[in-house]
């Protein structure tokens, strides 16, 4: 099925880190002064990222183990601190999202991200008041496809190919799928993987918000 062929939208779930607003930035600087000072080496970019799937506990528990609890405590207290990086959610969503809310269109968050982090960047970003539910993630492993599910539950009355998630990587394409309902990639985060989504949803694909944003009012 192809971005034009879905004709009506009744729902949309957003993913939040590289969909809404760049707060993978904030994650990474937020690891890098968590853990690094705890393991006495030097984390990469690409040795984070690797670990991302699971919440803020996932990848603590994979680079630091043996100072989870504190690894995890100063990982807050510096997400909160560093959100400066992110200011503002990426140029254009509010005007989308304020549209969606007009048409009142429900709209849910499901991210991997821990509750605390959510809470966080949400607040900061000040997008709570957008979202009807929000739906975070486990320490152990993706359960995208399960929190699509809950939000799916809640909106039973919609018919599933209605109902969009937006994303940014590979993991969103794959928790659709597997939920059988249509996935929007988007790659507008200068860390997105746009050969991947490329590859795995050629049809789906949006690379600036304004693209998205003319092609979501052609489906309300």
């Amino acid at each position: 099925m192809q971005a034009n062929d879905i004709n009506k939208i009744n729902g949309i779930i957003f993913d939040l880190d590289g969909t809404l607003a760049d707060t993978l930035y904030v994650s990474i600087a937020s690891f890098k002064k968590s853990l690094e000072p705890l393991i006495g080496k030097t984390l990469s970019q690409k040795e984070i990222m690797d670990t991302f799937g699971p919440t803020e506990e996932g990848t603590v528990r994979a680079l630091a183990s043996e100072h989870f609890e504190k690894g995890i405590s100063d990982y807050l207290i510096n997400y909160k601190s560093l959100h400066h990086i992110c200011p503002k959610p990426f140029d254009g969503i509010i005007e989308v999202l304020d549209y969606l809310k007009k048409k009142q269109i429900p709209l849910a968050i499901v991210t991997g991200k821990g509750s605390i982090s959510t809470k966080i960047s949400l607040d900061f970003l000040r997008l709570t008041n957008y979202f009807d539910i929000i739906e975070t993630g486990s320490p152990y492993y993706s359960i995208k496809d399960e929190s699509i599910k809950r939000v799916l539950e809640i909106w039973k009355n919609f018919n599933k190919k209605s109902i969009i998630y937006v994303g940014d990587t590979i993991v969103d394409i794959e928790a659709s799928n597997n939920v059988g309902i249509p996935i929007i990639s988007v790659a507008w985060s200068d860390l997105a993987n746009k050969k991947l989504l490329e590859k795995f949803n050629p049809n789906h694909i949006y690379y600036q918000v304004n693209d998205f944003f003319y092609w979501i009012k052609t489906k309300i």
